[in-house]
């Protein structure tokens, strides 16, 4: 313990899985566990959001596009999913190589454990239960590229803040502190190349409905109202002839 205490934001925590807001360097894909679908984005005024249902589990995953390792800084409701702290794109992250994966299956509780993540409405959300409820319905993805230089004694950190956001949506979604189960992880050295993130990557969540609502998504009416006439056809009219 007092060994990682020391080497602390120095170490980024590596996952292997398998391979989304997209952005130049990964794809970030939401997944509902229990059938496996990914929650498909929907773009509205330069934003992606996907559509989650209360009480189901998801899961993140992240694919590096890219052919050189990155350092991914997560957060969801604003907390890094890592050390539960307030997220800062500074913090531990999973390491990513050229063309690899990671699952991100929940909150981290120790190398070999995670929380998993489910929706839920925000108040009883894992932000707002631990007094933090301001950014709730939104992941972030903070990417750092290796420095390529030998490593100095002195470690690399990042300083600019987490992407944040706050919906005025009545019983706006937000993610819960679910079940433990395994999610073996271990610790490797990353030193980042510069302190601000090569790239940041946004996604925003809430239930259907109150995407709905704010415009983000639109529901097919069954009986929307009178039947137009279809475009650039000439129509007959009805009459006698002579």
């Amino acid at each position: 313990m007092k060994k990682l205490k020391m080497i602390g934001a120095a170490l980024a925590l590596a996952l292997s899985a398998q391979a989304c807001a997209s952005g130049g360097l990964v794809d970030l894909g939401v997944y509902d566990r229990a059938g496996g679908r990914r929650l498909l984005p929907h773009w509205h005024q330069g934003r992606a959001y996907v559509a989650g249902r209360p009480g189901d589990e998801y899961r993140l995953l992240l694919r590096n596009r890219s052919g050189e390792p990155l350092l991914a800084v997560v957060s969801v409701d604003g907390i890094n999913v890592i050390t539960g702290e307030r997220a800062d794109p500074q913090q531990s992250g999973y390491v990513l190589e050229p063309g690899r994966s990671v699952e991100i299956l929940g909150w981290r509780k120790s190398l070999a454990q995670t929380a998993a993540f489910y929706f839920i409405d925000m108040a009883d959300s894992y932000a707002a239960r631990t007094g933090r409820p301001g950014n709730v319905g939104v992941i972030g993805v903070a990417l750092f590229r290796k420095k390529q230089l030998p490593p100095p004694a002195a470690l690399g950190r990042a300083e600019q803040g987490a992407a944040a956001r706050r919906s005025d949506a009545a019983n706006e979604l937000g993610t819960g502190h679910g079940r433990r189960e395994l999610s073996a992880a271990y610790y490797v050295r990353f030193e980042r190349a510069s302190r601000a993130p090569a790239e940041t990557v946004t996604l925003y969540y809430d239930s259907r409905r109150n995407l709905i609502a704010r415009g983000v998504l639109h529901e097919p009416q069954p009986f929307p109202g009178f039947v137009p006439d279809p475009a650039g056809i000439t129509l007959p009219r009805h009459g006698g002839h002579g």
